[in-house]
Order: C-alpha cells, then structure tokens, then sequence
C-alpha cells in the first residue's frame, strides 16, 4: 500500500479512471487542491508517488497562482527521490519546465482526439509500451512542450511535438488525457469555462462534433487507460531505493 500525493488544480480536472485504479489496490490518496488553497505547502516525507493533475493555467502564471512554484519545487523533490512521478496535461509542462525544457504556445490549440504516434523506443517502456501504434486520444492543451534533455520521448503528435517522455525509471509527463472517461468528457462540454474556450481556440469545433468523436474513439481510449496506468501503478508496488529528499 502506498500513500499518494495528487496535486489537482480545479475541480473539473480529477484523477478520473485512476481514482478507483488506485483504491482497488488499496492505495492511499491526499488530494491538495489548489483551488480551494493556494497557499498549500505540503511536503512529500509521507508520501511514495505524486501525481500533478491538468489544469487552466498556464507554466508562466506563478506571479497570478503562486502554488505553481510550490508544485515545481515537488516535482524537483519527488524525481531527486526516484518516486514513481506522474505528470498529467498541466503536470507535465511543469515537470519539462522543471527538467529545463522549453514549454510554451503551441501554433494551434489541441482539443479533442488527436492521433498519438509511439516512437522508436516506445515499445521498450515499462508504462507507455502498450502504446503499439498510432491512436487517437483526448486532448485540451493550448500550450505544449520539447521533450527534455536526459529524458526520453515516448509519444509524438503531428500537431505539436512531444506528447509523453520519461525521465529517469520513475517519472512519466502526458501531454493527453487518458484519465478522462464519458462522464467527465461530458462534463467539461457543459461547463462554460470549457465550451467558451473551445469556441475561441478557432478550431470550428462544436461540443456536439467533441461528444460524437467521443462515441467513436474513446473505448479504444479507456483500453490504453488501463493498461498504462496499470504499468505506472506497479512501479508504486515495486522497491525503490533510498533518497533523502532534497539532497540534490
């Protein structure tokens, strides 16, 4: 059993399908929610696995959303420690932002199911293996990033570059959103944060065209889902060797 720290930023953006992927193994979950508690400061002493969730912001808001420096600053912590390390839409950006790479702008924001390509080393992965070819899954990012140095990348887009990489043995960045299932898809296409950012994306996208898509490629989706998170939640059953926390 672990105990792991989900650092989530709105309430719209949860952990989705890895909630119960967790608590059926009888994992431990702490949610911070920095919405509700900007100031948070927790600390990872009593904690085996961190997982940054997506959010609206963007990784040069910190002047606006300070918690942003305090989750980089964990990240930072939690891959020095080899602790299995999940980055989720938002969670990656800041962990490449982290690492030192690039993260900003894509030429055209990405929202709904964009085709996601392996490459040459994906199949070796012990995560994102089963990824064995080209397939669409759910998107909603307007900025992206390069995959970082000493890391490697594991999944392209046509779109935007870089959409996976792992960094070490223990810590893996998505660009996508294999943790969303129907009910959260639909969800955010209700809500009028999101419908009115993807009428200003200018993609001449409609939230109708978003739950049709839907239909058609997400149980392809909710299988890769599986599978992957499956693969990173065995990493929370395997040992791990001692770090002290900020030692590096």
């Amino acid at each position: 059993m672990a105990r792991v720290l989900v650092l989530k930023h709105v309430v719209a953006e949860p952990l989705g399908l890895l909630d119960p992927m967790l608590r059926e193994r009888g994992h431990r979950i702490r949610y911070v929610n920095f919405a509700r508690d900007p100031d948070a400061r927790p600390r990872l002493d009593r904690y085996q696995a961190l997982i940054v969730l997506g959010g609206p912001m963007q990784v040069d808001d910190a002047q606006t959303h300070p918690h942003l420096l305090t989750e980089c600053h964990l990240i930072e912590q939690a891959m020095a420690a080899d602790m299995p390390v999940l980055g989720i839409c938002l969670g990656a950006q800041l962990m490449a932002h982290v690492l030192g790479a690039p993260v900003g702008p894509c030429e055209e924001p990405e929202i709904g199911w964009y085709d996601l390509k392996p490459t040459n080393v994906t199949s070796h992965d012990p995560v994102l293996c089963p990824l064995e070819d080209r397939r669409p899954v759910y998107q909603w990012h307007h900025w992206g990033f390069d995959c970082p140095a000493d890391s490697v990348s594991l999944a392209v887009s046509d779109q935007s570059g870089c959409q996976a990489f792992r960094h070490g043995e223990r810590a893996w960045g998505f660009q996508f959103h294999l943790e969303l299932d129907e009910r959260l898809i639909r969800r955010w296409l209700t809500l009028p944060f999101y419908r009115k950012d993807l009428a200003a994306a200018g993609l001449r996208k409609t939230p109708e065209d978003l739950r049709e898509a839907t239909q058609q490629h997400l149980p392809q989706s909710l299988q890769l889902a599986d599978q992957v998170f499956g693969n990173w939640l065995g990493l929370l059953e395997s040992p791990r060797r001692r770090v002290i926390l900020g030692s590096r």
